[in-house]
């Protein structure tokens, strides 16, 4: 059994993309594959895992809803961020031959970002549960008449050919992955930091109007705004929200306090470093 102190969960089969974040994140440690994103939070809190890598957002599919649900109520801080290119690979069994292969499984999303080459070698798509789930079953049918759409780890992992690479759509396909921990680690005011929060605006007129107002007043960079509903109600409107800057900097706490006057609920998720991705991809 691996160390706990050691070990990072991850939701999906092995092989996912959220697998292959975990190794470029954290590669001296060991991977910990969860069923659903509850099951590896539940690593976390349990103590059976140190960290967790979680997909938050992607820049074609938008974000992963469950996290914005699962996140404010699990007691768990944002330590750190990835953005990982999404890269996809055309797999088969061993010895196969793309002008013999007929179907092609993956989840929804990857074929959805991959249609260019599934209609140019007129494959027929079959939707999966996940990547990485596909290309263990291709692996176990071992018909070449059959490959997945999955990451270059797939292929590791279940002893699949490459039979493309790099077959999707869209060139900037990437996605935003959170560390989680534990317990908070504040990242030091200096140096690009991030800070994520949710809350709710007391129901006054143009709340979120004066809520935000701060920031703009202030000079914060607020690089992401959504809302979403709370417990099926189309009254209980909850926001997420990522700013540029660390609390303990003037403006951001300026920021941040008029915010909370407006606001019935503020709740800051973590502070940490930014990912150097955003300085080589900022506007």
């Amino acid at each position: 059994m691996s160390d706990p102190r050691t070990t990072v969960a991850f939701q999906g089969a092995p092989g996912a993309y959220s697998h292959l974040a975990v190794c470029e994140v954290f590669p001296d440690r060991t991977p910990l594959a969860c069923g659903t994103f509850d099951d590896a939070f539940a690593a976390l809190t349990e103590g059976r895992a140190d960290r967790a890598v979680i997909p938050i957002e992607n820049s074609l599919a938008g974000r992963v809803a469950d996290i914005h649900h699962l996140l404010p109520g699990s007691g768990l801080s944002i330590v750190g961020e990835h953005f990982h290119r999404v890269r996809h690979q055309l797999l088969a069994p061993r010895g196969a031959s793309l002008s013999g292969l007929k179907v092609v499984h993956s989840h929804a999303m990857a074929l959805a970002q991959c249609r260019n080459i599934i209609r140019g070698h007129g494959l027929t798509a079959v939707i999966h549960a996940d990547t990485a789930g596909a290309a263990a079953d291709v692996a176990l049918w071992n018909d070449p008449a059959i490959g997945a759409i999955a990451s270059s780890l797939a292929a590791e992992i279940y002893d699949l050919d490459t039979l493309m690479a790099d077959v999707e759509d869209a060139q900037h396909n990437t996605t935003r992955f959170v560390v989680l921990a534990r317990e908070p680690e504040p990242a030091a005011a200096s140096g690009p930091v991030m800070t994520s929060f949710v809350f709710r605006v007391r129901n006054v007129p143009a709340a979120l109007y004066k809520a935000l107002g701060g920031f703009a007043t202030n000079g914060v960079n607020m690089t992401k705004l959504e809302s979403y509903q709370l417990g099926g109600s189309f009254n209980a409107t909850q926001f997420y929200a990522d700013i540029e800057g660390h609390p303990a900097q003037r403006n951001v706490e300026l920021a941040l306090e008029e915010l909370r006057f407006f606001s019935s609920e503020v709740t800051i998720l973590g502070v940490y470093p930014a990912a150097p991705f955003r300085a080589t991809n900022a506007d």
